[in-house]
């Protein structure tokens, strides 16, 4: 019975020992993360208005020269979906913890470094589609707005699309610039593009197949393109 007791008492002393360890652990990372979200909140404010309390786009100019990146470089749209940005032009404090904890990014040069693989996140597959739908709801600026014009479309059309689809992003412009039937392109027509750039070979254009519910500006669009392919 002694025996019995002893190893009792070596197993509870084991366990009391272990969460002893466990309730350092926790406390240390619990202080470590506050630390973390104290530097993140101190890098928001270095850009942040007073007036706003939010980083404005003055802000964003700042960081962008800061990054040493163009405002209109691609991946800032990348980190605006990453912070999940609800307004075009504005970060706020919770949205830039989002973003920024989930880089590990404290500092400018940590966020700088982080982009590489920020872009490299969006370009997979299973996160692409959620970003170019993404970056179109960014552009709604205004109250129910559900449509953004065609000038504002070729231009983020280029900067989501350009890289992956220059030919189809240059012939759906031109075709876009020059048609008369539509001044606005909805969510639903933009999500299209993405489709028809992915699924349809180009500039063979053999294997679209107007019976499969495209939006009409894309039956449209291959209709001209094919005529003046014809006239070359």
């Amino acid at each position: 019975m002694p025996r019995t007791s002893s190893r009792k008492g070596s197993t509870n002393s084991t366990a009391s020992a272990n969460s002893s360890t466990v309730d350092l652990f926790r406390s240390a990372s619990g202080k470590a993360a506050a630390k973390e979200l104290e530097r993140i909140d101190q890098f928001f404010h270095a850009y942040s208005s007073n007036a706003s309390a939010m980083i404005d786009p003055e802000g964003i100019e700042s960081l962008c020269s800061d990054l040493e990146v163009d405002h209109t470089d691609v991946r800032i749209l990348m980190l605006a979906w990453k912070m999940q940005a609800a307004r075009q032009g504005y970060f706020t404090l919770d949205e830039w913890r989002t973003g920024l904890k989930a880089l590990r990014a404290d500092t400018i040069l940590k966020l700088k470094k982080a982009l590489p693989d920020l872009e490299k996140e969006v370009r997979r597959p299973s996160n692409f589609s959620d970003f170019y739908a993404y970056s179109f709801r960014y552009c709604l600026t205004e109250e129910k707005q559900k449509s953004v014009d065609i000038e504002s479309v070729c231009l983020l059309l280029d900067l989501v699309l350009g890289s992956q689809f220059r030919s189809q992003v240059d012939a759906l412009s031109q075709y876009l610039k020059i048609q008369t039937d539509y001044k606005v392109i909805n969510m639903d027509q933009w999500m299209g593009f993405h489709r028809f750039c992915n699924e349809v070979s180009f500039p063979e254009i053999s294997n679209y197949d107007p019976d499969l519910a495209w939006p009409l500006i894309l039956d449209n669009f291959v209709d001209w393109f094919i005529s003046k392919k014809g006239k070359v």
